[in-house]
């Protein structure tokens, strides 16, 4: 019987094009601490200006709760209307797109990194995310690197998604899978 292979940390390299001077980094690096991070700043607003001005493109009327992180702002697109609720992680190694209309729950992450679990070297991964318009990601869901979770869908509580999303779906569970079609209904319906 042969040998079986072993990962081998030693020879990892990563591969990530950051696409910003050390200078900037370290400047967002505080950045985040103090003022998205920091739950004690609850100005949307202040943080809203301050994401544009490393490099994010934000629409009008975005809510950014306190206690959010977010990795490079510089790969970060955010639509109209969006809301990122408390303690949302936004680890876009890659880019992250977020339509209109979006909700992100509370302690959601959006993560687009990851390793090649088959390779030695435990190679690094990285993929964007795409939330369409009108997509609610819940309390603690994940979305891998990759997905993209089409208009209207619906991510449950806890669920993780690592496949797309097909629109105006709900998913619920570890892996996601479809349970239910997302009828929405006018204010003047009942």
């Amino acid at each position: 019987m042969s040998q079986l292979k072993r990962v081998n940390n030693a020879a990892y390299k990563t591969t990530i094009k950051i696409n910003a001077s050390k200078v900037k980094q370290l400047c967002w690096y505080f950045t985040n601490v103090l003022f998205f991070k920091n739950s004690l700043n609850v100005s949307s607003g202040l943080k809203v200006f301050l994401l544009k001005l490393f490099g994010a493109k934000i629409g009008i009327g975005v809510v950014i709760k306190p206690g959010v992180n977010i990795k490079y702002p510089w790969k970060l697109h955010i639509g109209n209307h969006s809301w990122i609720g408390e303690e949302v992680w936004i680890d876009n190694l890659s880019a992250a797109v977020i339509g209109d209309n979006v909700t992100l729950s509370q302690g959601a992450l959006i993560l687009t990194g990851s390793h090649d679990h088959t390779k030695e070297t435990f190679d690094f991964i990285s993929l964007p995310v795409m939330l369409e318009d009108g997509v609610w990601i819940g309390a603690k869901a994940t979305v891998s690197g990759g997905v993209t979770c089409h208009t209207h869908s619906i991510l449950g509580i806890n669920a993780v998604a690592e496949s797309n999303l097909h629109a105006y779906t709900i998913y619920k569970g570890n892996p996601a899978v479809p349970v239910f079609k997302r009828m929405i209904k006018g204010n003047d319906e009942t």
